[in-house]
């Protein structure tokens, strides 16, 4: 006999058949009754038509079974039913905007106000750090062509080339260097600025440095020469200079050159200086170090001996220092506390997008391991690539930079550090991040939205035609540098030919480059006409042309896009049915690489192969 229960709440219905028990799952449109009649009718067919009681029951368990694994596998598709609804809801909310996060759930955009918030603070903070910085330049720019009129006899004001002046005969080369002795000696009686010897041990260090002893009469061209260098130098205090010994160490052997062997005479010395300009900011005063150098270079032999004037600044913290006022104190106190507010936004900001990315890639991983579930095959990269959002990599870098640069702005502020590059670099780097992320705003409007896709569309391409580009610019480079740096002053090293023929190709100062090339060398000079004809022609109506036309097709191509839809991918197709707000056709973009849905027509994968970003709405 079989005893028949009634289903449970669950539609669990239970047989007991001899000793065999069997648990089949049915759906809710089965009813106990009719499964009761079912059985019962059909245990008697079977008892009839049987003529062995085994054979009956060997019939109904191949039919339990059956009605067992139909409802396991009707209960396993019901679970991965609601597994879909649910991580097509998690997608939906994942690629909202914000505005479209909170219609849907209230949830308040913490990240988007917090970085209009940190736009405001990072930028203000900024100009004030570059006021104040400014103040440094221009003190530092000043004393350097203060020291060069003071120490370089007959300096015009403006330098030669990279050299600040130059001397041709044997007593101006005596003259100047006594002359920088001698102004070194009055500094204090002479100097507009603050400015002061670095302690009484300090002074000149002058040293010569020249090969050793040998003949060289250019007259019968005879050479014997130790090619060999020596150097010999001298100290000299400020007491010494004031005292009458002085007189002695200038009248040695020391300061008779010989200039046919003679390589440089460098000169070195250290001074002191306060800014009290920043006052007038309303900003604590900065001691400075002067490290300066003097240099006679006669390398070259030629009858011209080039001086180089180099002002090495270093910003000190002054040594008991006060400052009446009390403007001051809580100018910087005020500011300081500004720093402080945009570390804790920064900070904020920095947890919120990470906390994003993290819980990013866990909604990805769903979405693989679902998509392997029911599909039996693996999600592709660009799909993949849409979970991980670049402008909350953005964000992170910028945020940690700005932490960085404000705490070595705070100490600066508070006269306990002086490395102004370093937190120049920090934060104008960081505000540069800050106001290209302000791009991803602009995505919310179609028309603005194009440059978007357009930069993503182009950027592959424009990088390998570029590559290939780059080849051509090189081989240019090395040519003319070894062809024409003898002939032109454009040309004489690899930096300035690249400069050159970068500034030629946006059309800068062609006249002058074709001017300048000197006519000693006939067979040079047509080559220099062949070398920037060729240049210019290739690179200005060919390359720079394809450049500008990679752009305009990429561009073309969203724009079609925009009208007629875009290609749709894994996921676009996973979220089609889902009636998602945040998928509409104009606001869709291209993935990286080529994930089109397969069974797609060939143009519409050709298509998709170009590549593109992600959703412009998923923002914040």
């Amino acid at each position: 006999m079989i005893d028949l229960r009634l289903c449970n709440k669950d539609n669990l219905c239970a047989f007991n058949v001899k000793k065999g028990f069997f648990s089949v799952p049915l759906t809710r449109k089965h009813h106990s009754v009719d499964f009761t009649v079912f059985f019962n009718s059909h245990f008697s067919s079977y008892e009839r038509a049987s003529s062995s009681k085994s054979n009956v029951l060997c019939c109904l368990q191949s039919g339990l079974k059956y009605l067992y694994t139909s409802g396991r596998n009707m209960m396993a598709q019901s679970d991965l039913d609601l597994k879909e609804a649910a991580l097509k809801e998690d997608l939906k909310f994942y690629f909202m905007n914000p505005c479209e996060k909170y219609r849907a759930r209230r949830q308040i955009p913490w990240k988007l106000a917090l970085q209009i918030l940190k736009i405001l603070m990072v930028t203000t903070q900024l100009i004030f750090f570059g006021l104040s910085n400014q103040l440094v330049v221009s003190f530092k720019e000043e004393n350097t062509i203060a020291f060069k009129h003071l120490f370089l006899k007959g300096y015009t004001g403006v330098d030669e080339d990279d050299y600040s002046c130059s001397i041709y005969t044997q007593q101006d080369a005596y003259d100047s260097i006594f002359y920088v002795i001698n102004q070194y000696k009055q500094l204090k009686n002479i100097s507009l600025g603050t400015l002061g010897y670095e302690h009484e041990g300090s002074g000149l260090k002058i040293c010569k440095q020249q090969y050793r002893k040998g003949t060289m009469p250019p007259s019968n061209g005879t050479l014997n020469i130790d090619v060999s260098t020596e150097t010999e130098c001298i100290f000299l205090k400020p007491q010494e200079l004031a005292a009458k010994r002085a007189e002695l160490k200038l009248n040695s052997s020391f300061f008779n050159l010989e200039f046919y062997r003679l390589i440089q005479v460098e000169i070195s010395f250290k001074l002191k200086g306060i800014a009290l300009q920043t006052i007038h900011a309303r900003e604590l005063p900065d001691c400075y170090a002067f490290q300066n150098t003097i240099t006679f270079n006669n390398r070259a032999h030629s009858g011209k001996i080039k001086i180089y004037f180099d002002s090495d600044t270093d910003i000190q913290e002054c040594k008991d220092w006060h400052v009446f006022g009390s403007i001051l104190q809580k100018n910087t106190q005020y500011i300081l506390v500004f720093d402080g507010f945009v570390i804790l936004s920064c900070f904020a900001s920095l947890i919120l997008c990470t906390r994003s990315i993290v819980l990013a890639l866990r909604l990805q991983k769903r979405f693989v391991n679902f998509f392997l579930e029911k599909y039996k095959r693996h999600v592709c990269h660009a799909d993949r690539l849409e979970f991980i959002n670049g402008w909350y990599v953005l964000v992170i870098i910028s945020d940690v930079m700005t932490i960085i640069g404000s705490i070595l702005k705070m100490e600066i502020k508070a006269k306990n550090l002086t490395s102004y590059d370093v937190c120049s670099i920090l934060l104008g780097t960081s505000t540069l991040f800050v106001w290209v992320g302000v791009i991803r705003y602009l995505g919310y409007f179609q028309t603005y939205n194009v440059l978007i896709l357009t930069m993503q569309a182009s950027l592959p391409k424009v990088l390998r035609f570029c590559c290939c580009a780059g080849m051509i610019y090189l081989g240019y480079t090395f040519c003319g540098w070894i062809v024409l740096g003898p002939y032109h002053e454009k040309f004489e090293d690899l930096n300035t030919v690249a400069e050159c023929l970068f500034s030629l190709v946006n059309g800068d100062d062609m006249f002058a480059t074709f001017a300048q090339i000197q006519q000693k060398s006939t067979l040079v000079w047509v080559f220099s006409r062949l070398y920037l004809y060729s240049f210019i022609s290739l690179f200005i109506y060919m390359i720079l042309s394809l450049f500008i036309a990679l752009i305009t097709d990429s561009y073309d191509t969203i724009k079609k896009y925009q009208q007629s839809g875009f290609p749709v991918t894994d996921l676009h197709e996973f979220l089609k049915d889902h009636g998602s707000v945040a998928y509409r056709k104009e606001s869709t973009s291209l993935p990286f690489f080529c994930c089109c849905r397969r069974g797609k027509p060939h143009s519409q994968k050709g298509a998709c192969a170009m590549m593109m970003g992600r959703y412009p709405s998923k923002l914040l």
